[in-house]
């Protein structure tokens, strides 16, 4: 399952949960305490990603937007569960 995500790096606790309307439609906001520095950001929002959904780090990847605020994630699971998790992260 693929989802938008989007990242405010330099936060003061890692978190997921909260709606971010952008421009490309609705994303999951996720806060990370790392910075934007040499993958540090990236890599803290895979582990966030991966703790809030129940998975293991290697079934969260990054498909796009290592770069930008703006990432799309896929994890590999039961579609049914994550998405049920992904609705209840959102609101």
């Amino acid at each position: 399952m693929r989802i938008s995500v989007r990242v405010r790096p330099g936060a003061r606790t890692d978190s997921v949960g909260g709606c971010w309307a952008g421009p490309r439609g609705s994303a999951l906001l996720v806060t990370v305490r790392a910075r934007a520095v040499e993958g540090a950001a990236n890599t803290a929002v895979l582990a966030a990603l991966a703790e809030a959904f129940g998975l293991r780090r290697g079934e969260v990847t990054l498909v796009s937007g290592a770069r930008g605020r703006d990432k799309v994630v896929e994890l590999d699971g039961d579609e049914a569960v994550l998405a049920a998790r992904h609705t209840a992260l959102l609101s």
